[in-house]
């Protein structure tokens, strides 16, 4: 009797046991739960707040190795224009650049001029320039550089905080158990992967736009266009011929045109003869004395 009445009460205690810690479990998926996205907010813009620090300490640290975008616009004058490009290509391929974009221009007096974009590395800028500049008469030079140094390091930073989230997400998503944590999880982590393209996406162009500076040169052919004598404008008896044939067709065409006025008008022409006479000899007889 005492037996069973252990082993009843042994029986109760482990159910008693098991639904407790079920609850338990339960509470602590939820609090998990709640955890990983409070977790992971806080850790967003601690990571944030804290870049423009990062940043700054970053700046003066590579202060000797400044981000710089360089643009350079220059108007030359050169005696002439094919063997100048062919020239500044050159440079160019020399260089390791490459050509953007060309453009030549012909006047109706056969004056050419044209215009060149084209990139060179950052590290060749000024001996491209100082050789373009040997080669052909400087009209105009402008020359400006943006310091980026300071938005790229921010940029590196941002993107070090997202990875940084990126991989507790990940971490998140390995250890959840139920399906609307891995949604929620999924779709925080499809955004964050999403900001982290745009911004590496922001550092590559400012990489290429700093490792090339893009120079746009003007160029305007120096020299005298003597006018070509034309040998059919020198043709004399050619003119004259058509000069007298134009003076035979014009007296012929206005005697045709007389000839078909009076014939074409003759009706109208003798009534009217006829008329003046009648009226001629009217004024005669009244004008002659009276016996």
């Amino acid at each position: 009797m005492n037996k069973t009445i252990s082993i009843l009460t042994l029986s109760v205690l482990c159910i008693l046991i098991t639904a407790c810690s079920a609850n338990s479990s339960e509470d602590k998926a939820i609090v998990e739960s709640e955890t990983m996205s409070n977790e992971v907010a806080m850790m967003d813009q601690d990571q944030s707040g804290g870049e423009a620090t990062s940043a700054g300490a970053q700046v003066k640290e590579s202060s000797t190795d400044r981000m710089i975008i360089h643009q350079a616009q220059l108007q030359v004058k050169v005696k002439k224009f094919e063997e100048a490009q062919l020239k500044i290509e050159r440079k160019v391929a020399d260089y390791g650049g490459y050509l953007v974009e060309s453009n030549v221009y012909r006047s109706d007096d056969e004056a050419v001029s044209g215009t060149m974009i084209v990139r060179i590395p950052e590290k060749h800028f000024q001996s491209f320039l100082k050789d373009t500049e040997e080669a052909a008469t400087i009209l105009e030079r402008n020359i400006t550089g943006q310091d980026v140094t300071e938005q790229y390091v921010d940029l590196q930073s941002r993107v070090t905080s997202k990875r940084a989230v990126e991989a507790r997400l990940l971490d998140f998503m390995s250890k959840a158990q139920k399906t609307e944590d891995l949604l929620k999880i999924s779709t925080d982590l499809a955004k964050v992967q999403e900001e982290i393209e745009l911004i590496v996406g922001k550092m590559n162009y400012l990489e290429n736009q700093t490792s090339y500076s893009t120079i746009k040169i003007s160029m305007f052919e120096d020299r005298v266009i003597v006018p070509i004598l034309d040998k059919n404008n020198l043709n004399t008896w050619d003119k004259t011929k058509k000069q007298l044939a134009t003076s035979t067709n014009f007296m012929l065409a206005a005697g045709s045109g007389l000839i078909v006025f009076f014939i074409g008008n003759l009706p109208v022409i003798m009534l009217l003869s006829l008329i003046g006479i009648g009226i001629y000899l009217i004024i005669k007889r009244k004008k002659l004395p009276k016996d």
